[in-house]
């Protein structure tokens, strides 16, 4: 009896699922798709987006990357970089026996790689200071692996940035943006080519403008960085940050790591001070530094209670100096500086930045608060020197200094078989030191000097700025002198 119940019932559950499932599928409506998750991982970021179908990301908010990367990677390059070291040749035993002049041949000792951005398509290149520093030969692979012998046009290392120039036509450039125009949460793309394998591309924001670094502090700072969330190693130092047009508004530069790779902010140099600075080592070899003849400081709300003013950013005028720019254009102190050419100011790094666009001999018109009240007023900028003429580097110019190998006479008298004769001397760097025509240089830093190339090569490597000589007189007696190439 209980096993035919059990039955009954097994059969009425078996019939009552086949109704269920027809009665199902004549109601049935349009099968759900399920949801795709496309996660869109960026340096920094981690951002989940849904999609229901293959439409894209095309909807209001959502950017398209892909013309940039495709206008900007042709014109990035892969810069190599080869330091020559002094190798010697011979016996040594046999040449203290048998009196033989030892010998000595060049040969690469060290290497070094970044990346570069062709900004003419007949070959000017920007990148970094640093990428370049101290290098005997510089080697240029471009995005097809053409690869070209650069010359170092001029390096400014207040700013970080090189002038490199190929032998190239028609080749294929990245065009300038406006830095002034980018604003915070601005898709990026940082563009270099750091261990020669073509192009990397990475994107993110625009995550801070006017980034001040403390990297130049005691020196004529013109930190004034764009900071974003792409991802920029060291390789990647002097490449492209564009924007979502393919427009150059930054040179990749620096990072902020514990451990020398990327771990979440990077900095470029704005692109109207990285255009300023190789226009003026193009045309004349040297960065034309305008200054305004003020001291200054800036200004924050805890400063503007401690002097009772109402204004709380910008630049405030301690004092001007006398014969200066800013006193000849009517400035005072106590002005408050807010905004330059029409641009806003508010940090020291933004009046730098905006100062460091031009040269001396522009005018400029500067936005001060004045008692609380507004006004303008135009001020032609100076050199350093208090004027407004522009400097031209001389050819062969070394810090206005003319060198010689040491005659037979100079290594008797002075018993030295190393060292450089100063044969002319101008002002520049040597002379404000305190040495004289007719001293001899024996070593710039911990670098021997045997000739005029080895001096040019040991300015060239100085990473801080500081220079020290050692050098003997005309009487015999060493001495030593220092000074910085940074003021």
């Amino acid at each position: 009896m209980n096993v035919t119940k059990s039955l009954v019932s097994l059969i009425l559950g078996i019939v009552g699922g086949f109704i269920a499932f027809f009665i199902a599928n004549e109601w049935k409506s349009e099968p759900l798709r399920p949801e795709i998750r496309h996660e869109i991982i960026g340096p920094g970021v981690k951002q989940v987006a849904y999609t229901p179908d293959h439409t894209g990301l095309e909807g209001p908010g959502s950017v398209d990357l892909r013309e940039a990367a495709k206008k900007t990677v042709p014109g990035v390059v892969h810069v190599k970089t080869i330091q020559m070291g002094r190798e010697y040749v011979g016996n040594p035993f046999l040449d203290f026996w048998f009196g033989n002049r030892s010998q000595e041949r060049e040969v690469p000792m060290n290497m070094g790689f970044g990346s570069g951005v062709i900004i003419s398509d007949d070959g000017y290149i920007i990148t970094n200071n640093h990428v370049i520093r101290g290098s005997d030969r510089v080697i240029v692979v471009l995005n097809d692996k053409k690869e070209y012998e650069a010359k170092i046009i001029g390096s400014d290392p207040n700013t970080d940035i090189a002038l490199l120039k190929i032998d190239g036509k028609n080749l294929p450039c990245v065009e300038y943006g406006n830095s002034d125009d980018v604003v915070l949460g601005e898709w990026v793309l940082a563009v270099g080519n750091p261990y020669n394998l073509t192009s990397t591309v990475t994107a993110g924001i625009i995550s801070a403008k006017g980034r001040e670094l403390g990297m130049n502090r005691g020196q004529m700072n013109l930190e004034s960085f764009l900071q974003t969330d792409a991802a920029v190693n060291p390789g990647n130092s002097g490449g492209a940050l564009v924007n979502a047009r393919g427009e150059l508004i930054g040179i990749n530069t620096a990072i902020q790591s514990p451990t020398g790779a990327y771990s979440g902010y990077s900095f470029a140099v704005p692109v109207n001070i990285a255009r300023k600075v190789v226009n003026d080592l193009k045309d004349y070899g040297k960065v034309q530094r305008a200054v305004l003849g003020v001291y200054m400081r800036e200004l924050t709300p805890a400063v503007a209670e401690e002097m009772k003013l109402k204004e709380t950013s910008g630049i405030y005028v301690e004092d001007v100096i006398s014969g200066g720019a800013a006193q000849k254009g009517g400035l005072k102190k106590g002005d408050v500086i807010q905004g330059m050419n029409g641009i806003e100011i508010k940090t020291a790094p933004e009046f730098h930045e905006q100062l460091g666009k031009y040269r001396p001999g522009s005018a400029v018109q500067l936005k001060v608060k004045r008692n609380g009240a507004e006004k303008l007023v135009e001020v032609t900028l100076q050199n350093t020197y208090g004027d407004t003429a522009l400097g031209v580097k001389e050819e062969g110019d070394l810090l206005g200094i003319k060198v010689s190998p040491l005659s037979k006479e100079d290594r008797y008298r002075y018993r030295l078989n190393k060292g450089v004769k100063i044969t002319d001397i101008r002002n520049g760097k040597f002379k404000s030191a305190g040495l004289e025509k007719g001293y001899i240089l024996v070593k710039i830093n911990n670098s021997v000097l045997y000739d005029e190339e080895d001096l040019a090569k040991a300015l060239n490597s100085v990473t801080d700025g500081g220079v020290f000589v050692t050098a003997v007189s005309p009487r015999g007696r060493v001495e030593y002198f220092a000074f910085s190439l940074l003021n």
